[in-house]
């Protein structure tokens, strides 16, 4: 195969930051998806329909011309916010998720919720509105061993939450624990999405020849058992996973920092790395639809009618690309990717 064409994909969980940071990775996300789920954990976060409306004009206004993105808004769940927000969000038509941090999780969640049962009433809410909850599924007890935080999570906080709110939608995202593969495959109304990260590297990616710090990301990268899982759930044809990836821009100085910030830049080149990971176990056949139907069918939206095109062109993963203060260093910076979009 040297072509390869799908369905124009969408992107179910995507960082854009804000100002010169957002202005300088969105054409890379614009290039590949049509559509993108955008993380709310700015600074401040995005906890309202008013604020996530004027995110929303900021990331129309910085598309590059004469190219189409329409930005899927989230609002950040806190300990403080209302149904009656939530009511708002779901009138607003634009709003189409609530996201979930835990306090103090990853990048900018300070403000997240310090205990999941203080918002049942906003689950409550909506769970009768239908608008979807997304979770950075993690405990962040420090007696909790790191690779450990997403099962303990699912078994301490998912599971109770799934029966007090049995026809909640809910996207656990960036799995990456075959015990996350098993839950989400027994739970009704709940979905995963899979970054490409997780789909090509384990933990030992971290520790090559050094601290590799442009591969650490929350949650981390576990066992290559875990990861051999993954695999197999995002190409097994279940419409239960797809693609999110994450995608999360911090410049060189703040990866490679005594107190490095975790993220994984893949926006640009996400598709061909999805390629390559569905490539290695004979699959390409199931990345449109993880890629491309997966997605709109859960969250209630139309796939998308344009294609993209893949070609097998070899080519070399930039070292880094021009960002703010310093560059951004892509995901496997220096490596060479089979696939290239055309």
């Amino acid at each position: 195969m040297r072509t390869l064409t799908l369905t124009r994909p969408d992107d179910w969980h995507l960082h854009l930051r804000d100002g010169a940071a957002l202005k300088a990775v969105l054409p890379h996300t614009v290039r590949q998806f049509a559509r993108g789920i955008i993380m709310p954990n700015l600074k401040p976060p995005v906890r309202r329909v008013a604020e996530a409306a004027a995110y929303r004009d900021r990331i129309l206004a910085a598309v590059p011309a004469g190219q189409g993105f329409e930005p899927l808004m989230t609002l950040y769940l806190t300990d403080n916010t209302s149904p009656e927000e939530i009511r708002a969000a779901r009138a607003s038509e634009f709003v189409k998720a609530v996201k979930y941090y835990p306090a103090g999780a990853t990048t900018h969640s300070d403000l997240g919720v310090t205990d999941i049962r203080q918002c049942d009433q906003v689950f409550a809410a909506m769970q009768d509105v239908d608008l979807p909850l997304l979770l950075h599924g993690e405990v962040t007890d420090t007696d909790v061993d790191m690779f450990d935080r997403e099962q303990v999570f699912i078994e301490r906080h998912l599971i109770p939450l799934r029966q007090r709110f049995p026809r909640l939608r809910v996207v656990l995202e960036h799995i990456t624990t075959a015990e996350a593969v098993q839950y989400v495959l027994s739970a009704n109304h709940t979905a995963a999405t899979i970054t490409p990260q997780h789909l090509l590297f384990n933990r030992n990616s971290l520790f090559q020849g050094g601290l590799r710090p442009h591969f650490y990301c929350l949650p981390i990268l576990k066992r290559e058992q875990h990861r051999t899982a993954l695999l197999q759930s995002a190409t097994s044809g279940s419409p239960k996973f797809f693609l999110g990836t994450d995608s999360a821009p911090h410049d060189r100085n703040s990866k490679e920092s005594s107190c490095g910030c975790a993220g994984c830049y893949s926006a640009l080149h996400a598709l061909e790395l999805y390629a390559e990971a569905f490539e290695s176990v004979n699959a390409l056949d199931q990345l449109e639809a993880f890629a491309s139907f997966h997605g709109p069918d859960f969250y209630q939206l139309p796939r998308n009618t344009d294609q993209i095109t893949l070609t097998k062109t070899p080519w070399r993963i930039p070292d880094q690309l021009p960002f703010t203060d310093s560059p951004l260093v892509p995901l496997g910076a220096g490596q060479e990717l089979s696939w290239q979009l055309v």
